[in-house]
């Protein structure tokens, strides 16, 4: 998925090591699916749809996070960053590997523009 594309059109990446990122439009809710890794691999893929996600962000998006097996600091950081540059509302992280927290917690203390739920 690059930039250009939108939410609601599924898509994937892999590496040639096996490691691997989907990330599909959720159904019913303004928002993301995102299932496997999210790493330096990912990145750029993880990158682009929160790109896509704030372009079509009105009050609130919601991340969902449940398959997502781990995510490394560089992917907690544009998705905190990404919270940030919203001009309105909040992005809702649903289920997150428990390092997402933790990293949030630490780098990104108090930021009241995510809300990790399902925890």
């Amino acid at each position: 998925m690059d930039a250009s594309h939108d939410v609601h059109e599924p898509g994937s990446a892999r590496s040639s090591e096996g490691t691997a990122l989907e990330i599909r439009s959720l159904p019913g809710r303004p928002g993301i699916r995102a299932a496997g890794e999210i790493n330096v691999i990912t990145r750029s893929f993880w990158e682009h749809a929160l790109v896509d996600l704030a372009n079509a962000h009105t009050d609130v998006s919601f991340v969902e996070l449940s398959d997502l097996m781990s995510i490394d600091v560089g992917g907690a950081a544009a998705l905190a960053v990404t919270a940030q540059r919203l001009p309105t509302g909040r992005i809702v992280v649903d289920r997150p590997p428990p390092e997402l927290e933790r990293i949030l917690d630490m780098f990104w203390p108090g930021l009241s523009t995510i809300e990790v739920a399902g925890r």
